[in-house]
């Protein structure tokens, strides 16, 4: 059993793998596999039942990952729109600059056939927004930009229009204009999401100001109060965890709950001797718990957690072992067969991670002599100090991979959070909803507020510390599912033969420590370029395409700037754009906006690759586009060379006819390519430039476009 997920994780990884959607008879295919090997796996059960079992579940997993790619389909904008947006509002969140956010459904556009119109839209509001309270279910208007959801920001990057597909948002946007209530809610729509929004806002009046948006988020799910500060000092100092209602939480509340209960029975001898008190107390706390999931809004988070609380009080329920690798496993595979998507992000791998580490290092630690003849209050503090390190080092990996940075002192950090948080924060909570009928909650309101200062206070104080983080290099293709695999192997595999399973891990980690960034980036835009320098990474403008300038600079593991990232050396201004000496001769220029592509011939006639950002069509009629075949290379081809006039094909990729007879040949990519293709990278070799599309390795998807 605690393989199964491993191989249905399998078959989802396969088809997130693919380059290509597949189509219905590759399903059938895959259907016919499961089934096939389902009926051999029962025949010959004894024998190799284990492997038909395991290729049944890849099949499965796989089937399952498309079957969800298909049932969340929506239409996505293929254009950039200006003009009217009216919806109902369905989510409110902030973005990553702080302005508040909305997602909405229903929505209607402007001269727009409905049947193109996206499921959802998401828009942020920046500017003077006095004239709307949003909340869920009212309906909005408002007049703003809107446009499809953006590729990676760099080939092989995290996958926007992959995350947006499965939340059904085909477009996103913003508007600088009033937003403005259109219709209010109707009474009976969404009642559960205005309870969470009325409790959030009671929380914050008895608790005030970042405590009390700490306190809303940990007990509702609205993080919408909390400012930017406070959530990044958390992320420095790796307990950000504690803001989302996640396994921690879900299992405190429930714990709590589980616990109280079944002391309190214990002491009546009536109950406790003859009724099974045990069970009543797993009932109580699996209704709590999912009361609990329906009030946070249900995110992605919430859910898994709560599947995996569920399954520890049904064990219960049915006089099973509660914490078992087992039951770690059944909630695996119900969150991939609900949400197979689910596994490509870091939620999924970071909390199944330090569930399965913890699980097992503790069922290791069991029957300990050394520990079981410690004190009581021993105990709890070597088990403190097991849970988070052994919980750090098994997350530190997929962290790392997916935001680039190591919290230097997490260890110490949870340390002083994580006891206040499930001795102080959570019973108080419980407690104040239990006296708040009566009005008597104010005193448990201020132990909450007074164990969220403390952890406020040590969040800031550890991300202030010199050092406190160390950024990190995104990773190379392959090497999370190295580590991964590694880990599996000690883990779950039985006898001293687990350790081999520390092999791939040494090898990923190796591959990772001298892992390469590509030489120059180009954004989809166009308009922002980078190359690696001595210094880092120098950019060619300290402003505009921030969020992809961030990105680039998170991933090559560099702590600056945009603005100390363009003022590197490297890039020489040439005119209107920037020009860079390649290696083996070469020179390339860069430019952004309608001036610099007025200078493109000069620039072709000068230098052997061209990067502009603007569609050329209105600039230079005569110009001789790229070839269909060879455009195609670009959005196809993971990688191809350019070197001497030729890419690959062997046909040239630009001319430019001018007065003079000569012809005039270089790679020239423009705004029309770049529609196609997405960012690219580039990397120099001893065979020429290599070039990578982020299209190319995103391959033709549902999410970009394939079959829509």
């Amino acid at each position: 059993m605690p393989w199964s997920p491993v191989f249905a994780g399998l078959g989802v990884a396969w088809y997130f793998g693919l380059r290509a959607e597949p189509g219905w008879p590759f399903y059938g295919a895959a259907l016919a596999v499961a089934a096939v090997s389902l009926h051999l796996a029962w025949l010959w059960r004894d024998r190799a039942g284990p492997i038909f079992a395991a290729l049944c579940l890849v099949a499965l997993g796989l089937g399952l990952a498309g079957l969800r790619a298909h049932l969340v389909a929506g239409p996505v904008l293929d254009f950039r729109y200006y003009g009217p947006i009216e919806g109902r509002i369905v989510a409110i969140d902030r973005s990553a600059s702080d302005a508040l956010r909305l997602t909405l459904d229903q929505v209607v556009l402007d001269r727009t056939d409905p049947a193109r119109v996206p499921t959802r839209v998401r828009v942020s509001l920046h500017g003077d927004q006095r004239w709307l309270v949003p909340e869920p279910g009212a309906r909005v208007m408002m007049t703003g930009h809107l446009s499809p959801p953006e590729g990676p920001a760099e080939p092989g990057g995290f996958d926007f229009q992959r995350h947006a597909w499965f939340l059904q948002i085909g477009a996103v946007g913003y508007t600088r204009n009033p937003a403005l209530l259109l219709e209010p809610r109707q009474g009976h729509a969404r009642p559960l999401t205005h309870l969470r929004l009325d409790l959030s806002a009671a929380i914050q009046a008895r608790i005030p100001d970042d405590a009390g948006a700490f306190a809303a988020a940990v007990l509702t799910g609205d993080r919408s109060g909390l400012s930017t500060g406070p959530l990044e000092d958390m992320r420095r100092s790796n307990i950000a965890h504690l803001l989302a209602i996640s396994g921690l939480h879900m299992g405190l509340l429930t714990g709590f709950i589980y616990a109280a209960l079944r002391f309190g029975l214990a002491l009546i001898p009536a109950l406790a001797l003859v009724y099974p008190i045990r069970k009543w107390a797993a009932l109580a706390a699996l209704s709590a718990g999912a009361f609990y999931l329906a009030l946070s809004g249900g995110n992605v988070a919430t859910e898994r957690a709560f599947i995996q609380v569920a399954v520890m009080f049904v064990a219960v329920l049915l006089d099973r072992r509660a914490i078992t690798l087992r039951s770690v496993a059944i909630a695996a595979l119900i969150v991939l067969a609900h949400r197979p998507e689910t596994l490509m992000g870091p939620g999924f791998q970071m909390s199944f991670a330090a569930t399965a580490a913890l699980v097992a290092v503790f069922n290791a630690l069991r029957d300990r002599a050394w520990l079981s003849g410690l004190p009581v209050w021993a105990k709890g503090a070597v088990a403190l100090v097991i849970s988070s390190a052994v919980a750090g080092a098994a997350t530190a990996p997929f962290s790392a991979a997916h935001f680039n940075q190591i919290a230097v002192y997490g260890l110490v950090a949870n340390l002083l959070t994580v006891p206040v948080m499930g001795s102080i924060v959570i019973p108080a909570a419980v407690f104040a909803a239990l006296l708040w009928p009566l009005g008597l909650e104010g005193l448990a309101f201020w132990v909450m507020e007074q164990g969220l200062v403390w952890i406020l206070a040590v969040a800031h104080h550890v991300a202030d510390l010199p050092g406190a983080t160390r950024a990190v290099t995104a990773p190379p293709p392959g090497v999370l599912g190295g580590i991964t695999l590694g880990m599996l192997l000690v883990i779950l595999w039985r006898g001293r033969a687990r350790m081999l399973g520390l092999a791939p891990v040494a090898v990923a980690l190796a591959i990772w420590s001298g892992a390469d960034r590509p030489d120059l980036l180009l954004s989809s835009s166009g308009r922002l370029a980078g190359v690696l320098a001595p210094e880092g990474r120098a950019l060619t403008k300290p402003r505009g395409d921030g969020f992809v300038a961030g990105i680039w600079l998170e991933n090559d593991g560099d702590p600056a700037d945009q603005e100390a990232a363009a003022s590197r050396r490297g890039w020489q201004v040439a005119g209107a754009g920037h020009s860079l000496a390649l290696p083996g001769g070469q020179s390339l220029w860069h430019g952004g906006g309608r001036r610099a592509a007025r200078e493109v011939a000069e620039a072709c006639a000068s230098h052997d690759i061209v990067l502009i950002s603007e569609p050329l069509e209105d600039f230079w009629p005569d110009l001789v586009p790229l070839g269909r075949a060879s455009g195609d290379l670009l959005t196809d081809a993971d990688r191809l060379i350019w070197q001497g006039g030729r890419l690959d094909a062997g046909a040239p990729v630009v001319s430019m006819a001018r007065a003079a007879p000569a012809e005039i040949s270089c790679l020239l990519i423009s705004g029309e390519t770049l529609r196609e293709t997405g960012a690219i990278a580039m990397e120099t070799s001893d065979g020429g430039l290599r070039i990578t599309s982020a299209r190319a390795r995103q391959g033709a998807r549902l999410w970009t476009g394939a079959g829509q």
